[in-house]
Order: structure tokens, then sequence, then C-alpha cells
């Protein structure tokens, strides 16, 4: 039986970007997630595999601190299994 995808998305403050995204990251049933700014424009996309460890992560997640310093608001997309 196929899996169903579920796509959500809710804007964020900058300051609480990283926060989200690691709580997103936890939570373990996320595909995918990608930020976008103000005007829908994608900043950057980060794929979920299972079996993905806080080593691979650490750069991602510094990439997204550096997001959260530069955008006052984004909007967050989940795409969950």
């Amino acid at each position: 039986m196929p899996t169903k995808k579920k796509e959500e998305s809710f804007k964020v403050k900058g300051e609480h970007l990283l926060t989200q995204v690691k709580k997103l990251i936890q939570e373990g049933n996320v595909r995918k997630i990608s930020i976008k700014d103000k005007k829908g424009n994608v900043l950057i996309n980060i794929p979920l595999t299972i079996g993905i460890v806080g080593a691979v992560l650490a750069p991602v997640l510094a990439a997204v601190g550096a997001i959260a310093a530069l955008v006052t608001e984004c909007t967050v997309s989940v795409e969950r299994k």
C-alpha cells in the first residue's frame, strides 16, 4: 500500500526558525522541509531520510541558523509521510 504524503506550511519568525526546524526533525515522520522567504522564494530544501544522524545535520542546521539571522519572517513547508 503506497504511503500518502501530507504537506503543511506555517509562518515562523526568524528568531524561532532554528528551534522549529529542530523540533520537526525530532518528530521523525518528516520527509522534507523547505524554507521560503516572504516572496515565496525557496531559501533551502532539507530532504530527510531514514537513519540521518546528527553529524550529517550539523552543517544543515548551521545553514538554517544563518538564514534565521537574515530573515525576519519565513514560511516553513513540511512534507510528512
